[in-house]
């Protein structure tokens, strides 16, 4: 799937925050090697350089695009372009994070344990992806979805993220570790109108769903059928605005 770092960054200060967050929360003191895996345009990364000045700092992302906003935002970077699936240190790392990007990845169990398995003693494997408990807007890309007009191509899009509860993150990985912090935050991000919503999520959960439709008019009734369903699901605020809940799962592990 293509990924549009403009689109993406629309709403960047808003996606970054979560980074922000967790970078604030690691109980790493010196590290020498971080890697930020899923690190789309670099603004994740960005906030572990700030924390870190003195760190190896690499980003990691499976998408041309991505890496080339990110190269071109921070030209001395290290960019590297793979997916977190391959992805594999030659020697372990004192920080491997992700912000809003392990959703994408299948097998969570697996694949948690494995990349705690490349931390290095004393370090942390930190991630967040959004929660299990789908926000309102995706419930509502999903009842758009099961319109019979394009129900049988929308199998491979409902199925394709992967966002498990806290004790799922908390059986796999309390084994393995010295210490453990989950919690869960919900944002409640400032919009300017419903089609705002509706613009934020096109760039990421939504993109499935329309790469599964055949035309552009196919893509425009979707997107108007959504955007419907958000003016009657999100209420309009004093000033105007809408309110856009959104709650994240948040993950330390520490090896």
């Amino acid at each position: 799937m293509d990924w549009n770092p403009d689109r993406y960054l629309l709403f960047g200060d808003d996606r970054t925050r979560p980074a922000v967050d967790l970078v604030a929360r690691i109980q790493v003191d010196s590290p020498t090697a971080v890697v930020d895996l899923g690190c789309g345009p670099g603004n994740s990364t960005e906030a572990l350089r700030r924390r870190w000045p003195g760190a190896r700092v690499a980003g990691v992302d499976n998408s041309p695009e991505m890496i080339e906003a990110a190269r071109a935002a921070c030209p001395d970077g290290e960019w590297l372009l793979c997916s977190v699936e391959r992805w594999a240190p030659v020697n372990r790392c004192d920080v491997i994070f992700s912000n809003a990007a392990l959703q994408w990845v299948p097998d969570h169990g697996p694949l948690v344990e494995r990349l705690l398995g490349c931390v290095a003693a004393g370090g942390a494997l930190a991630f967040q992806i959004p929660s299990a408990h789908y926000s309102l807007v995706r419930a509502l890309i999903h009842e758009v979805a099961q319109d019979h007009a394009w129900a049988a191509r929308m199998v491979g899009p409902l199925k394709l993220l992967t966002m498990e509860s806290p004790g799922f993150y908390y059986d796999h990985l309390a084994p393995l570790t010295r210490s453990l912090d989950i919690w869960e935050t919900e944002y409640q991000h400032v919009l300017e109108s419903h089609q705002a919503i509706v613009d934020w999520i096109s760039s990421t959960g939504l993109r499935p769903f329309l790469q599964a439709l055949d035309t552009e008019e196919e893509r425009d009734e979707f997107l108007a059928r959504l955007l419907a369903r958000v003016k009657e699901s999100y209420e309009v605020r004093v000033d105007g605005k809408v309110l856009y809940p959104f709650r994240r799962t948040f993950v330390v592990a520490y090896a």
